[in-house]
């Protein structure tokens, strides 16, 4: 199969591009596409066929859900059974845009794209070149990352292009992406608003809307990670995700300790003949002493963070490292989810560091 990329980076949108792909999609293919948060990998969601291509595109395990795409709120209340009115309150507040919601599902959505639960993932990105593909094939839009499971997430159409060229039939590219991190993900099921992954509508952000809102256990969401082994209601509960090809580990303590800690593995590293890289903010860059140093962006911004993350896993990929140490980010707003990713892309390795330790 040869992978078409198509561009549509430019305004006005290329029109006659998105009606290709919107063919693809009608007849059952598979379309990479941008979102404010990462690209994903897109098949019509009612087609149990264009889920299974998705899965196997991917790598993906079959029992990891797939998110549904809409471009209307009644297009969720056409596949949600027993819809709760919290979800018009998210809705009003938050879409289109980087939040999904898992409600109660009806037939219309095959157990295929579910992942076998009873429940689906819901929706609306917002991102002009995503809106129109849904509008224009008339499709909602199955679409997990589009990257190799377990890989860093894309957020360029060049990262598609690396892991899925010639599995897929084309790649819509709209440039880099905004946010550079998946959505948040709430459980609406249950009697409290659920976060079963955290992003960039962070808790304070849906409290502010519903009220009282609880993480499930089963997440990761601090410095030293938790896990609770239940089977996963959204994406990437259980499967290690965004993982580089070297090992990476996260440091984490006061910054002096820390930049030192990292000095000092990374030279012990090198004299046994590994790569290392090490993932830095451009406040504490110039204070490594070895290694291939990459700035992740500044913790006074934190959305930098948070926007070059993947990419810059995917640049030590390229740089063929060893290993990779990296700050821990707890910022204000977004350290949750950013940490949350990291950690699966560290396979929970941290090393907490005291000023004794070395």
């Amino acid at each position: 199969m040869i992978t078409r990329i198509m561009d549509v980076s430019t305004e006005p949108l290329d029109m006659k591009c998105i009606k290709e792909a919107g063919k693809i999609l009608i007849d059952g293919g598979l379309v990479a596409f941008p979102t404010e948060t990462v690209y994903g990998l897109g098949g019509d969601a009612t087609d149990k066929e264009a889920s299974k291509k998705i899965y196997a595109a991917k790598g993906r395990p079959s029992d990891n859900p797939l998110i549904v795409h809409i471009a209307e709120f009644k297009q969720l209340e056409s596949i949600a059974k027993d819809l709760p009115d919290t979800a018009a309150k998210l809705a009003n507040a938050f879409w289109p845009g980087p939040l999904t919601m898992v409600v109660n599902k009806n037939d219309v959505i095959p157990y295929e794209t579910t992942g076998g639960l009873d429940t689906v993932a819901v929706r609306m990105p917002n991102n002009p070149v995503a809106l129109a593909l849904i509008k224009e094939s008339g499709c909602m839009i199955a679409a997990p990352s589009a990257n190799t499971s377990g890989r860093p997430s894309p957020t360029k159409a060049s990262h598609v292009y690396e892991d899925l060229s010639g599995k897929i039939d084309a790649i819509l590219d709209g440039g880099e992406v905004d946010i550079g991190l998946e959505s948040t993900i709430v459980d609406l099921t249950e009697d409290v608003v659920t976060i079963l992954r955290p992003g960039y509508i962070n808790m304070e952000m849906l409290k502010q809307v519903v009220g009282e809102v609880r993480i499930d256990p089963g997440i990761v969401y601090n410095d030293k990670g938790t896990s609770s082994g239940a089977r996963p209601k959204a994406p990437g509960m259980r499967y290690k995700h965004y993982a580089p090809k070297g090992d990476l580990t996260i440091i984490s303590g006061a910054e002096d300790v820390v930049i030192s800690t990292i000095n000092h593995k990374a030279r012990e590293a090198i004299k046994n003949g590994s790569k290392v890289g090490i993932i830095a903010t451009s406040e504490t860059a110039n204070r490594y002493t070895d290694g291939q140093v990459l700035i992740i962006g500044d913790r006074s911004d934190e959305g930098s963070i948070a926007h070059n993350l993947y990419d810059i896993l995917r640049q030590f990929d390229e740089l063929n490292v060893d290993i990779i140490f990296s700050e821990s980010f707890a910022t204000p707003n977004m350290g949750q989810a950013i940490m949350n990713r990291l950690l699966k892309a560290a396979g929970q390795k941290v090393i907490e560091v005291q000023e004794n330790m070395l």
